[in-house]
């Protein structure tokens, strides 16, 4: 094929409006009649149906992939089997993907001349990068970063995880899907002294009881 794509990777924080930005560029080709596919990973189990949500409320029928979809494979099928040429693919919660399913991505860029757009968090509530966003920085055409703010006015680098309380969470399994009762993105400076709190609490009884 002579046309020519790229992978993209577009990563922010959670509620730096990730999805909302999805969902534009999904309307933005179905008003210009350019075929596009949504797709998401199955682990986000938030929505029962296969949607892909904003917080805002707007929301785009999707796939969804599952941990042992090869996506080449979904790719091939639809061009060669189904006839369905699709120009776009926009893929939510890429982060959650395999290093391996990005490889088939790129694959899908290669060969069939597709863009790829790849939206999703960098790192875990620990600051550790996701298997999926590892792998698209090592070999995505284009990373573009979509910033947000946090609360002391610095940029957002850390989905912090809270309890009950909101108080941050520091242990645990890196995926625990929720929102806002369940992550705050704050600056890395907020996410240290927010810590330093947590510390500080859990010595105070020690102390007292001394």
């Amino acid at each position: 094929m002579n046309r020519i794509g790229k992978l993209y990777f577009r990563y922010g924080t959670m509620g730096s409006a990730k999805t909302a930005l999805l969902l534009t560029m999904a309307y933005n080709f179905e008003e210009r009649k350019m075929p596009y596919k949504c797709l998401k990973p199955v682990i986000d189990t938030r929505d029962a149906e296969n949607v892909i949500r904003s917080r805002i409320g707007i929301e785009r029928e999707c796939d969804w992939i599952y941990s042992d979809t090869d996506l080449y494979r979904y790719a091939k099928d639809l061009f060669e089997q189904k006839g369905v040429m699709v120009d776009w693919f926009l893929v939510d919660e890429a982060q959650f993907l395999t290093a391996e399913q990005v490889d088939q991505l790129s694959r899908v860029v290669n060969d069939f001349g597709c863009n790829v757009i790849c939206f999703g968090l960098r790192t875990d509530f620990q600051t550790k990068l996701f298997e999926g966003s590892r792998r698209l920085f090592e070999i995505a055409d284009t990373i573009d970063e979509i910033k947000s703010t946090c609360s002391c006015g610095h940029k957002t680098i850390v989905n912090a995880r809270i309890d009950s309380n909101g108080a941050i969470v520091v242990e645990g399994e890196q995926v625990e899907i929720g929102g806002d009762e369940r992550y705050i993105a704050v600056c890395r400076k907020c996410w240290r002294n927010k810590r330093i709190e947590l510390s500080s609490r859990d010595i105070l009884p020690f102390i007292d009881h001394v």
